[in-house]
């Protein structure tokens, strides 16, 4: 899609915080975080929704969200995480996109993504 901001972030035709990436999926840091290292992860392939994601496409980011659960794990202080997905009216960028959003029970630190994508990618 032409005009779809996901697909443009995908391309590097806008920047984004990118923390995986294989043949099929694209994760990147929330521009607006709930929590540091809130992530992205999309199908590569333009898909709207839940309903409409080809079943090999939910599993590869299904898959995804173990290694970047486990990336994150391993770069921050994460205590649990939020797996979140929304479709239609609740969907604000209507490319199919899974929340990975870290929980955090004792942390006061408040990093930007710039300083956390340095440290998830060091």
């Amino acid at each position: 899609m032409n005009d779809c901001l996901f697909c443009k972030i995908e391309k590097g035709e806008i920047p984004s915080f990118k923390i995986y990436e294989d043949d099929f999926v694209f994760a990147f840091l929330d521009i607006d975080p709930k929590s540091e290292g809130h992530t992205l992860i999309i199908p590569k392939k333009h898909t709207l929704d839940l309903q409409s994601i080809e079943k090999d496409s939910l599993l590869a980011i299904l898959e995804a969200a173990k290694k970047v659960m486990n990336l994150l794990s391993q770069k921050l202080p994460v205590d649990g995480f939020t797996i979140m997905q929304n479709n239609g009216a609740a969907q604000e960028v209507k490319h199919f996109h899974l929340h990975v959003i870290p929980y955090y029970t004792n942390t006061k630190e408040k990093r930007t993504p710039e300083e956390i994508h340095a440290l998830i990618t060091k």
